[in-house]
């Protein structure tokens, strides 16, 4: 049974109200201004969750309320003065454990707004009990809505109430979230950005073309993510925003012969450099967002030794990121970032000269693909028990390219084959970048040790980064232990041949 209802805006509220009071003892509680604000992540993770999240102020409360879009039937609500800008920190522990596991580290951002006049009703029973609330919220630009909140011990008169509005009134009933209409009304699309890469090529294309819409399309995640990496809104807008930098480069790096060359060499070492200036503050922001897993990795008698630790963090990270902005400010990324754009956008020669311009990207994609894939075999297979780190790192690196190629070209092969491959290679990566990932932070971890001993740390917490070093050297070496098994079910004979059938289809 649905408890909202639309009416045209021709039925004012006071029109409606009126009507009201002719069937039933109403009281007005309150008419105010109101405003209703929606809420989610940058990526949309609370709407593809099924959760509408509103802010609803009026000059006497304000009320953060989850609501399911499905059926528009409040999940949980709390009596809020702002909205914070992560999920823990909310007060409430319902919310906090509907949201924080999907939102993670990202922050809620105001998505729209609605202002509208909200109507406060009591319908009241012959002993002047209240028997049902209603609201009334009258927009100016779309449908009026009127929504019924039950009172316990009092099911008939929500019923009656329903009737009366179908029925008598003609109102009609909506299970329709009031955000769809909103970000229409704004020029929004729900799920407008997502960091997945999809993109939709024709087999037959020129591969020169395809590969300009494909490094479009990352220019396009690039500038998206750009200025909530500049402010550090959170830190998946730099992460999203390196990934498509290194999507980029490995594209210009992997894709030979089909730009110019004087072209690919100048981008390629524009984007290599905009790898060099991110990396320090993504470090950061992965030691700070591990910070909590470092600290439950200890003793508990040690853990609050660790505190300076995050303290030490912190000042770096606020440092590398006042450079990063810096940077991304600066009229070398400014100017070369708008040149880039151009090009892309300039119509591609009739005769080409670049040797494989003139293929079609499905054979261009075949040829880079194997060629990648044999190119991780070979290195995989050559790695023992006696092989330097330097060698896992860079299978890690090819499979990385490998991984790019397959995505970039994903909708050219059958959907499921193609993603079973993607899967079994992200195995191997998984593997991969931790024994990378704790060899790194091993490294890293030693060298503030170095820099916070001149600054006179206590000793607790040196010991404490002692034993969390010690503790990610036995991950390093359980990960390295776990490579073998990995590798032999990538290469296995199955999936070569699977992946050589994909390509000759």
């Amino acid at each position: 049974m649905s408890l909202s209802f639309n009416f045209i805006t021709s039925l004012s509220a006071k029109k409606l109200i009126t009507k009201l009071s002719d069937k039933a003892s109403v009281q007005l509680v309150a008419k105010q201004y109101s405003l209703k604000t929606y809420y989610d992540s940058f990526d949309w993770r609370l709407y593809v969750a099924g959760i509408g999240c509103e802010f609803n102020r009026s000059k006497t409360s304000s009320r953060l309320i989850l609501r399911n879009l499905n059926d528009d039937l409040i999940i949980a609500s709390i009596d809020l003065n702002d909205v914070p800008s992560f999920s823990h920190q909310i007060p409430s522990e319902e919310i906090r454990g509907i949201i924080e596991p999907l939102l993670d580290c990202r922050a809620l951002l105001a998505v729209c707004n609605l202002d509208y006049e909200t109507y406060n009703l009591n319908i009241l029973n012959n002993d002047e009990k209240i028997i049902l609330r209603l609201i009334i919220e009258e927009h100016e630009l779309f449908d009026n809505r009127v929504i019924l909140l039950p009172i316990k011990g009092y099911d008939k008169a929500t019923e009656h109430m329903v009737e009366l509005f179908t029925t008598d009134f003609g109102l009609t009933p909506t299970h329709k979230p009031l955000l769809l209409t909103a970000l229409l009304m704004q020029g929004r699309k729900p799920n407008d950005y997502s960091s997945k890469l999809t993109v939709k090529l024709d087999p037959d294309m020129r591969a020169d073309i395809a590969t300009k819409y494909i490094y479009s399309h990352l220019l396009k995640a690039i500038k998206d993510n750009e200025q909530g990496t500049i402010a550090n809104t959170d830190s998946e807008f730099l992460h999203d925003f390196r990934v498509a930098v290194r999507r980029t480069r490995a594209g210009l790096n992997q894709l030979k012969n089909l730009l110019p060359k004087s072209t690919s060499l100048y981008y390629a070492e524009f984007f290599s450099w905009l790898g060099q200036i991110t990396g320090t503050t993504r470090d950061l922001d992965v030691y700070l967002l591990n910070f909590a897993t470092y600290k439950n990795s200890l003793p508990e008698s040690m853990r609050d030794d660790l505190q300076p630790l995050y303290d030490f963090l912190l000042t770096k990270h606020k440092h590398a990121q006042k450079e990063l902005a810096a940077y991304l400010r600066s009229n070398r990324y400014l100017t070369t970032i708008s040149e880039w754009e151009q090009y892309l956008k300039t119509q591609a020669p009739l005769t080409p000269l670049e040797p494989n311009a003139k293929l079609s990207i499905k054979q261009l994609a075949d040829q880079r693909i194997w060629k990648n894939y044999m190119r991780v075999l070979q290195e995989g297979d050559a790695i023992n028990d006696q092989s330097p780190a330097e060698d896992l790192h860079d299978l890690r690196k090819s499979c990385k390219k490998l991984r790019y190629l397959m995505e970039f070209f994903q909708n050219l092969y059958p959907e499921q084959q193609i993603k079973v491959f993607i899967k079994n290679l992200k195995g191997l990566q998984e593997v991969l970048g931790h024994f990378q990932d704790y060899a790194t932070q091993e490294l890293t971890l030693k060298q503030f040790s170095e820099e916070m001993l001149a600054n006179q740390v206590p000793a607790n917490t040196l010991l404490a980064m002692g034993v969390l070093i010690q503790n990610l050297d036995e991950l390093r070496t359980k990960a390295r232990n776990d490579f073998s098994a990995k590798f032999l079910h990538f290469k296995h004979l199955d999936n070569q041949d699977a992946l050589k059938s994909l390509l000759k289809d």
